[in-house]
Order: C-alpha cells, then structure tokens, then sequence
C-alpha cells in the first residue's frame, strides 16, 4: 500500500523547466503562474518555504496542498531545493471539447436513442449512494432534472456559480437528469448527491490551475466518479505567445513543455487519489476523447487522444453514433487511442432555460460513462463488494460490445460501446 506521505513523482521535471527558461530571456516571461503541489508544511519549515505564503488561493487534501504562485527563474530555483515540493507545472489554458449542433430537430426529442443503446432502460440500478463530480461549465440549478438532487457547487472561475454557457448543465443532465416533460434524458437518476465545480467560464475557456484545485475539492468530497468534458488548449497556448512575439518554433517547444508538465501534474493527483484507496477510497476518473478527427475529410485525418483523457487511470470516451438497430459507428470527428465508447450523436439533455438541446460531441459521449459508471458503483456494492476505480472499470471493459462497422478498429472505439449492468 503506498505510504500517504510518499513522493507522488520525481523532481527531474524541475530541473528542465529552469533550463528552459534559461533560453527564453526577452520573450516576456519574467514572471509566470505556476502550480506548486507540496506536502503540508511541517513544523521544522526552512527557508524555502518559510519566506513564501502559498495558503493564499490554496486547497488542501490531508498531506497535500496545491497553490498557484507568480515565480520568475530565480524563485524556481529555490522552489526546487525544497524538499516538501512535489511538483511544478506551468499554467495552461483548458478549454470546454465544443460540441457540434445536432442535425436533429429540436422538437424531436420523443426518444434518446443513447439511453435505449446502452442498455440502460433494462438496468435495475439507478445509481442510489453514488457521488459524482462534473468538471464543467457549472449547472442550471434550478432546472426541472435536477429536482430532488443535492447539488454542491463550487466557483473556480470567478464568476460565480450557475451556467451561463450549458455545456456542464447538458453534461449533468445525461448522468443523473430526471425526466423532462416526459423524456428521459438521466442514465443514473437514483443520484442525490453532485458536486459541480465551475472550471470553464461563460466562454467555455478556463485555466489549469482552476482544474486542478477543482480535482482536489472533488476528492475532498469523497466523489466516486469525477466526469471531465474538457481539454487541454496546447494550440491555443502557442497562439496566444506568437501573436505576442514570440518566435513559433520556441512558443511550440515552450508550450509542449508545458502540456508535458501538466500532464504530470495530472499523474500526480490521480496517484494521490489512489493512495487512499487502503482507506476504502478510489474514485474513478472519466474524460472526454476531443473532436479534433475528420474522418469525412480523409479517413486517416485521426487525431488522439489529449490531456486529460490521455492520463494514466482515466477512461477516455469515444463518441458513437447508430447506423441500425444494434449496430453502431465512430462519429467523424471522435479522437482514436481510447478506452471505451459511448453515444455521443443526436444526445438529448438538459439546457439552460429549463429546456432540452440535442449535441453531438465527445463530451455528450463522456457523461454516458460516469452515468453507467455509477450503476456499477451500485451494482458491486449490491454484490457486497467494495466499489473501486479498478473493480468498476473492470466491469465497464468486460461488458462493453463490439458490434460496430468492420471499418472501425479498438483504435477508434476501445474496448467497445458501455453498457448498463
């Protein structure tokens, strides 16, 4: 069992973040955010510590805190020699996977054909006792599919709580949503407990420090299942320091370095999450695969996977689509090198105004996951076995099918469509 005070990774990522911005003298980074994830002080705090206050914009989870501070290339060199210091990664930009407007119409929405695909009309468990956390946009409250659902929400944008975009409402909506005027739009409506952090503004754009902080509140809550509809903005990241100056080949490096970093980081915090799994705590972690394939342009054109659905310990979702009864295609636009697939075409869900709206996307494919993620949760707890990230993705690979089009491969649907127990 790995020891709760025991190194999460290595410190060599330090080091090479320093001689990096060694080469990026006059390009404007005299000062830049950085996540700082760190042992709780201890009482004998030395001199690397001591001089700096990171409680401020700083969440703790029993030994761990993590914080985002403004460090120039000095002040790295001195976080680095402190010993209490996990890890250090550069803030990235993170933004909504945006779906695509469905072709169907809007008042067409007398069956969910998702629902009926993965079994989940068929399924005696409904999700009861299971915690969920939705990373996202935030969520309508008020809407009509949440009634009767203890939802916690928490600001990481600062913007304040609700759901001025819909993205997380509509991703909300397929994992515990109750019926609406009617349709069935929730695969584990038996939910009374989510907690929403708001980690995308009104624009759908957000920081990886607010993801991050927003892990560590989910594992705070003691969230079973943790839904992610989101990614990692590298282009945006080498955008944004070209059009201020930077030369393309050093803002491409110095962005990859970074999406490198983070992406530890992310390690790091899902290897906390499993150090508490001998305290009977291991949540199960669920990211959307992006949209960034093309396949109706060129069949090759397949892009994969990218953080945070690329981490280790996270099930990365395909978005399916139905051609015939039983049998199923990969949308054109779904990311390749993934774990499962799900329906993630002509999804009907909630959507701010207390209405429905039909998306296509992989981040409607994501949230079908968690929801049969927590019918699993239900049904080994049922078998009087103890819920684990390991047992529960287990069950979800054993029982996916396979029945797609023979010009799909496991490369573009995983180990094959979820299915409800």
């Amino acid at each position: 069992m790995q020891q709760l005070n025991q190194k999460v990774v290595n410190l060599q990522p330090l080091v090479l973040t320093t001689e990096i911005l060694q080469r990026r003298k006059g390009f404007d980074i005299t000062m830049a955010n950085y996540l700082i994830l760190k042992k709780k002080p201890s009482l004998n705090n030395n001199i690397y510590t001591s001089s700096r206050n990171l409680s401020s914009h700083n969440l703790q989870l029993d030994h761990i805190s993590l914080s985002t501070e403004s460090l120039d290339e000095k002040d790295i060199s001195d976080f680095i020699k402190d010993p209490d210091i996990e890890m250090i990664a550069p803030e990235m930009p993170v933004s909504l996977i945006k779906p695509f407007s469905s072709d169907k119409a809007e008042t067409d929405t007398h069956s969910n054909w998702g629902l009926d695909a993965i079994k989940v009309n068929d399924s005696q468990y409904t999700g009861k006792g299971v915690k969920v956390a939705i990373l996202d946009t935030g969520i309508e409250k008020s809407h009509s599919a949440f009634s009767g659902t203890k939802i916690t929400e928490k600001d990481f944008t600062a913007e304040g709580n609700g759901d001025s975009n819909g993205h997380g409402t509509h991703c909300a909506g397929t994992i515990f949503g109750r019926d609406v005027n009617g349709v069935r739009i929730g695969i584990a409506q038996g939910i009374e407990c989510a907690f929403i952090a708001k980690v995308l503004g009104e624009n759908g754009s957000g920081a990886s420090d607010s993801l991050f902080k927003a892990m560590l509140w989910a594992l705070e809550c003691k969230s079973d299942i943790i839904s992610m509809s989101l990614g990692f903005d590298f282009p945006g990241m080498v955008k944004y320091k070209v059009d201020n100056g930077w030369p393309v080949e050093l803002a491409t490096s110095t962005a990859l370095e970074s999406y490198r970093d983070n992406l530890r980081m992310f390690d790091s915090l899902i290897k906390l999450s499993r150090s508490h799994a001998g305290f009977g705590y291991h949540p199960l972690f669920v990211a959307a695969s992006g949209n960034e394939s093309r396949r109706d342009d060129d069949i090759k054109f397949k892009i994969s996977t990218s953080l945070p659905a690329c981490a280790e310990g996270v099930i990365s979702v395909a978005a399916a689509c139905k051609v015939a009864i039983e049998h199923y295609d990969i949308a054109s636009f779904s990311n390749v090198n993934v774990s499962l697939s799900a329906p993630g075409v002509d999804i009907i869900s909630a959507w701010p105004g207390n209405t429905l709206k039909t998306l296509d996307g992989t981040s409607m494919a994501c949230p079908h996951v968690a929801g049969v993620a927590a019918l699993w949760w239900e049904e080994r707890r049922q078998q009087r076995v103890t819920p684990t990230a390991k047992n529960v993705t287990s069950q979800l690979y054993a029982t996916a099918r396979r029945n797609f089009l023979s010009s799909t491969t496991e490369y573009d649907y995983g180990q094959g469509l979820v299915t409800a127990p």
